[in-house]
């Protein structure tokens, strides 16, 4: 048995952090003031010190605009109370953006993290008892996703002829496990009522959840382009050229440097892969 360990993560609370000295209203900012929305506290720190780049090299300034949910930002960015989005995978943002009429655009690949099956009370696949509960991320992309994580650990199989599957879609599962759908922003605080749960990794980090109640790493060594982050922008702004230099910014060899010294092995630079 494991130590247990306390956290929590607001539900749907959002909070302004600003890199540099700028106007407080969206509305009335300059071309040159750019407010990007990310999800939990992980991105903050790397985002200051593009920011810090990109004011230097460029006259932008950057304020961030921080969700602990995978739905508004993107609500937010249509709505045009953001700039830009960066907090989502490929494979969410095609599913996301097709919802909302394809108001949205993709304008550069930032991280790839991959997602983790996490316990406080099993110190390998193996201690997974008959009949125990995992929690997964409840929204389609990302379950699909933390399913994939249960196959690789051999635990589950599901009919991979369903384009969104969910725990319904199960065929294959001889520990009688019970999957338990939640908001990928509440799949941290389930490890305390579950015997272990796929977690994304920002949220993971937040949490500071301790790589010794990791039961399994998502293998990214091949078919990764769904998975890399990304930066998104209305469509109709997408050609923006202080967007275009923000993207600059951050595919630099210090924002490397950067996610290197700030994750450690939980995420990596992806601007490169294919």
């Amino acid at each position: 048995m494991k130590n247990s360990i306390k956290f929590s993560i607001g539900l749907a609370t959002v909070t302004l952090a600003t890199i540099a000295v700028a106007p407080l209203s969206v509305n009335a900012a300059s071309s040159k003031t750019v407010t990007v929305g990310v999800v939990g506290d992980t991105s903050r720190e790397l985002w200051q010190d593009i920011g810090q780049r990109a004011q230097k090299k460029y006259g932008i300034t950057i304020k961030l605009k921080e969700f602990n949910d995978y739905v508004k930002p993107n609500q937010a960015l249509v709505d045009g109370s953001l700039d830009l989005n960066a907090f989502q995978t490929k494979i969410f943002f095609d599913d996301q953006n097709k919802k909302m009429g394809n108001k949205l655009q993709s304008i550069g690949k930032t991280v790839i993290v991959p997602m983790r099956l996490y316990s406080l009370k099993a110190d390998k696949i193996s201690e997974i008892k008959k009949g125990s509960t995992i929690a997964v991320p409840n929204d389609a992309t990302n379950e699909a996703r933390a399913l994939n994580v249960l196959v690789q650990a051999k635990l589950i199989k599901y009919n991979k002829q369903v384009t969104d599957p969910t725990a319904k879609d199960i065929t294959y599962n001889p520990k009688k496990l019970k999957i338990k759908e939640v908001d990928a922003g509440q799949a941290v605080s389930s490890l305390q009522t579950t015997d272990a749960a796929v977690i994304n990794g920002n949220f993971a980090h937040d949490a500071n959840l301790k790589d010794k109640n990791i039961l399994l790493t998502q293998n990214l060594k091949k078919n990764v382009n769904p998975y890399i982050n990304l930066i998104a922008a209305r469509k109709s702004e997408a050609n923006k050229k202080v967007y275009k230099q923000i993207v600059k910014a951050y595919q630099t060899k210090e924002t490397k440097a950067e996610i290197k010294k700030l994750f450690g092995n939980s995420q990596y630079a992806a601007w490169n892969l294919k």
